[in-house]
């Protein structure tokens, strides 16, 4: 029901939004050294892999497997391996994460399979790896996730994790999903921001606005004391122009945003949120869109379609 209602309110979106279309070509990118590749080549693999700096992998599945194209980020410590998310079934995840992981000089190294939440488009690539020697695989319940990462008094508390000489912070973050996280890391000063905040459509139920809005406030106080240069989020569903984005369902795209947000991006979303006013609106910004929606559309529009009877 939750996907049938996401495609509904984008075909609806869209719509609304393409008398006015146009199309501007991307920046460079500061991080990555190759562009993201986006379906236009049939033959392009089903994962693409860019390493920003040792030890750190972000890899990509291919819109042609999946209109998603989720991201997923491999961080390697001196005696295991985090996985962030593992997209969405369907491609051989495991064999490249191990073949990195080879690559790497760290071949068999223990690994923990973890998610920024419990959506199928972040978790289809699990049971790869439930047989794999010395692995972990987190549920995807906030009590799972809170459990494994010490977190007492979940969302306000955050967590820890050691991968060995690389320590992450885990900060619930619910809103667009109940066990959402986001995931700091200090070696690079990047927080993986999942679904929470990326250049996309920030989906929540009407009535989880100022669950999401908290969320959001705590991120802004942590990123007070932690020095956040880059957020790296599940996906690209911004174009590069300002204000608009793709359709669903597409297998290829032109003129994607970059993946990349500055961190004062945490600070965008905050005012977004603070501004909602009365109830909230689908709304779109340079970089993201807020969309809001009801638990049963039926009857019901965008984009005052939260508003109270």
């Amino acid at each position: 029901m939750t996907r049938l209602i996401i495609l509904f309110v984008s075909a609806m979106l869209l719509a609304s939004l393409s008398a006015c279309e146009t199309q501007e070509s991307p920046k460079p990118s500061v991080l990555f050294a190759h562009a993201w590749n986006s379906g236009i080549d049939p033959h392009e693999p089903a994962v693409q892999v860019q390493e920003i700096v040792a030890d750190t992998f972000v890899l990509r599945q291919s819109l042609r497997t999946s209109f998603e194209a989720p991201f997923l980020y491999l961080l390697l410590g001196e005696d295991k391996a985090l996985l962030i998310d593992t997209g969405v079934e369907g491609v051989d995840l495991r064999a490249e994460v191990d073949r990195l992981l080879a690559a790497s000089g760290r071949a068999g190294m223990p690994l923990v399979v973890m998610h920024t939440h419990g959506h199928g488009d972040h978790v289809g690539g699990d049971a790869q790896f439930a047989d794999r020697p010395d692995t972990i695989i987190i549920g995807h319940t906030a009590e799972d996730v809170a459990g494994f990462f010490g977190i007492d008094q979940w969302p306000v508390d955050n967590g820890a994790f050691d991968l060995g000489g690389r320590k992450v912070d885990v900060l619930p973050t619910p809103g667009h999903h109940a066990s959402h996280v986001m995931v700091y890391d200090a070696v690079t000063r990047i927080l993986f921001s999942g679904d929470a905040i990326y250049p996309g459509r920030l989906f929540f139920v009407c009535e989880k606005a100022g669950e999401y809005a908290a969320s959001i406030d705590r991120v802004a106080s942590f990123a007070e004391t932690h020095q956040i240069d880059w957020l790296l989020g599940g996906h690209v569903e911004m174009k590069a122009t300002a204000g608009q984005s793709f359709g669903q369902q597409n297998n290829s795209r032109h003129g994607e945003h970059l993946l990349e947000l500055p961190g004062s991006a945490i600070g965008d979303v905050k005012a977004a949120f603070d501004g909602i006013g009365d109830y909230p609106r689908v709304t779109p910004f340079p970089e993201f869109m807020l969309l809001p929606h009801p638990a049963d559309p039926t009857g019901m529009y965008p984009p005052d379609w939260c508003k109270p009877a």
